[in-house]
């Protein structure tokens, strides 16, 4: 499990964590609601009623094309006999649903299913308490959003951070006085992708090429550290160019730095917080 995260509905602490970019809520956390001391009891008892198997058939059908149809339809029938039981690592195996996950262990055990089932049992175990988990859901997320956009922010403040040393360099010292814009902006391309070669192994069009279904360019899929590294190559870049060195030299300089700065800043904690 990764990205963790814990939110308080009246009073109880439910986990949540991300799988393939979906939200996944503790079911076990919510049957505290209603029995503290047996809470995958409480979750056994909603997964053995036949609402609950159509409710859960329906949602794998949707989402997921490997659901086995036969032995959901098998669960379905005998739903609603007293000799039914049915648990949540049974209707995974027998199903192979994507929709709920059985985990075992002391610190992290537990059931978890997707936000739309979870939401669905929390209007079984109580309205009042779905509605308070709902509440608490969405500010998490609205927060999450709002860390997203500072981060964008911050990486469009990072890949500024000398560009105007970079593009006056190229100017002042390998653009003739006399030329037309066109043939300027091929000088300054060239430059930004002996930038991109350094860096990232490719030159944009070669990003491009690769990356057909992508909107924007290489450098807007760049991570944290690399747009440090990549304004740091700016400047040196810049430098570079002012002591006139060949750009064959000038790249074969820049990769090592890059490599180089990848190595120390990847372990870099003031980083990781901007990610």
């Amino acid at each position: 499990m990764k990205k963790i995260q814990k939110i308080t509905v009246q009073g109880l602490k439910i986990v949540i964590f991300k799988k393939n970019e979906s939200d996944f809520i503790s079911l076990t956390d919510i049957a505290r609601f209603k029995n503290a001391e047996e809470p995958k009891e409480i979750v056994k008892n909603w997964i053995r009623t036949r609402s609950t198997i159509e409710f859960l058939g329906i949602w794998e059908k949707i989402n997921n094309p490997n659901f086995k149809g036969v032995e959901f339809d098998a669960f379905k029938n005998e739903a609603g006999s007293n000799s039914f039981v049915l648990s949540p690592q049974k209707w995974i195996e027998a199903t192979n649903a994507i929709g709920i996950i059985s985990k075992s262990g002391r610190y992290g055990g537990g059931t978890y299913a997707h936000k739309d089932i979870a939401f669905e049992f929390a209007s079984w175990i109580s309205a009042e308490f779905k509605l308070f988990l709902i509440k608490e859901f969405q500010r998490l997320k609205e927060e999450e959003n709002q860390r997203l956009a500072l981060g964008w922010d911050i990486k469009r403040t990072l890949a500024k951070i000398n560009y105007k040393i970079h593009t006056d360099a190229i100017k002042e010292n390998l653009i003739p006085q006399h030329i037309s814009k066109q043939s300027a902006n091929i000088v300054y391309a060239t430059e930004a992708d002996v930038l991109n070669m350094a860096l990232f192994g490719k030159t944009a069009k070669e990003w491009r090429d690769k990356n057909i279904d992508k909107d924007g360019n290489i450098r807007d899929y760049a991570d944290v550290t690399q747009l440090v590294i990549l304004a740091n190559l700016e400047g040196i870049n810049a430098e570079l160019i002012r002591r006139d060195l060949p750009q064959s030299e000038r790249l074969t300089q820049l990769n090592e730095i890059a490599i180089i700065q990848m190595r120390s800043l990847l372990g870099s904690h003031g980083l990781k917080k901007l990610k």
